[in-house]
């Protein structure tokens, strides 16, 4: 019998604000290739998302530690399966990809604006897997 233990990429991202690419740090622009697109941009006090037409890149900032940064960069095409779970000022993205890794990304303080906007992005998503 074969036993596979269950380890979560990263924690859970909680993202808050939507931020503009003007806005985005210098550190973050680095991770786009010029013939990507910058759909939309979240962060909270610590972390960054940003989604392009091709992947995603995540930054998981330590808060106690200035320098230390994890970023995650994940081609849309390595998502095996994924749900958008949208609830009342909240949308939550679950993915799960093709190295059996699991993420939980979650967007707080939503309308209905930024539930759409979100609801393009995981159609982009989507539609780079066919």
């Amino acid at each position: 019998m074969a036993y596979i233990k269950f380890k979560e990429l990263t924690k859970y991202f909680d993202l808050k604000m939507e931020v503009r690419e003007d806005d985005l740090p210098d550190y973050a622009k680095e991770y786009i290739e010029d013939n990507e697109q910058i759909i939309l941009s979240y962060k909270n006090s610590k972390d960054y998302a940003v989604f392009t037409d091709k992947k995603m890149v995540l930054f998981d900032r330590d808060s106690l530690a200035v320098y230390y940064k994890k970023i995650h960069i994940i081609p849309y095409i390595s998502i095996s399966t994924s749900a958008i779970n949208f609830k009342p000022g909240k949308t939550e993205l679950l993915l799960s990809l093709d190295s059996g890794y699991q993420m939980h990304i979650n967007f707080i303080d939503m309308n209905h604006d930024k539930k759409e906007n979100l609801k393009r992005v995981f159609k982009i998503m989507m539609k780079t897997k066919i």
